[in-house]
């Protein structure tokens, strides 16, 4: 607003990924959501199972050598590597339900980042991946701990199945678009005809999703947000960049701004000032 009011007839491009976490805000929004209440479900389901396994216990300041200790028998050698078996298979027992009760600690705490990475979708994946682990572990280690793991984590999933399915439909949405935008995934086009490429594609969102109210909902924001900013997403004059090669060394922090994502990659030593369409 400022810009328009100090300079109006001033010509400047809007920020892809701008746009993209515009139209990824309602999805992170309920994205959120979904990760706080399943990570409370998973808390009150298996909270007793998945604290940390080895708590220390404050040291004890003890006298030694006033009283001789008892005589031990040494054992056979026989039974020494009897025992020393039944020991170390115990000991990678306990690893590996140590190592599965950590990653579902480490999974409790995701922290999302918008508009790509997604906290609750992540988490449900791993939740779900861990399930899958403990089904096999259990087949061979019946072990108490990871049957009530296992129950804990799949009821818990359960709650949440729809909200997954839909965050990640439109998370492929996201993706898509950003493809879209992209230069380096596609051949040379127009701003115009990349323009046309993402109405065609949020059309197309709309029509197959106007029987389900949730995901037509959702499907209304990137369409907005596209008449918002359509004036400046798609700037394909090149007058802005007259003597490109001159200021270069000013320009790229700023034109950097959309490539913070592996999905908006742009190598600006590389370009070329007759294909960049737009900022």
């Amino acid at each position: 607003m400022a810009v328009n009011e100090i300079f109006p007839e001033a010509r400047h491009a809007f920020c892809q990924l701008h746009y993209l976490k515009n139209i990824a805000e309602p999805t992170a929004s309920a994205d959120e959501t979904m990760k706080i209440e399943l990570r409370k479900k998973v808390r009150q389901n298996a909270g007793d199972i998945i604290r940390p396994e080895h708590v220390e216990q404050p040291g004890v300041l003890t006298v030694t050598g006033l009283l001789p200790s008892a005589v031990i028998e040494n054992p056979t050698a026989e039974g020494k590597t009897e025992q020393h078996s039944v020991d170390q298979v115990e000991q990678e027992r306990q690893s590996i339900v140590d190592s599965l009760i950590r990653r579902v600690r480490y999974l409790l705490t995701l922290k999302g980042r918008p508009p790509f990475r997604m906290a609750g979708i992540e988490m449900y994946q791993g939740f779900r991946e861990v399930c899958d682990c403990l089904e096999v572990f259990i087949a061979h280690i019946p072990d108490e701990r990871l049957i009530r793991l296992q129950h804990g984590l799949s009821e818990a999933l359960k709650c949440f199945t729809d909200d997954y399915d839909q965050l990640s439909e439109v998370a492929g949405w996201l993706i898509h678009i950003s493809t879209l935008l992209d230069p380096d995934e596609n051949p040379y086009r127009t701003g115009d005809e990349v323009e046309n490429e993402l109405v065609e594609y949020l059309d197309q969102l709309l029509e197959q999703n106007k029987d389900n109210p949730t995901l037509f909902t959702t499907a209304k924001n990137p369409k907005n947000c596209f008449y918002k900013l359509s004036a400046g997403l798609f700037r394909s004059d090149i007058d802005r960049f007259s003597g490109f090669k001159k200021y270069q060394n000013f320009v790229p922090n700023s034109i950097r701004k959309i490539c913070v994502s592996h999905r908006l990659s742009l190598q600006i030593d590389d370009i070329e000032e007759d294909k960049l369409w737009a900022v």
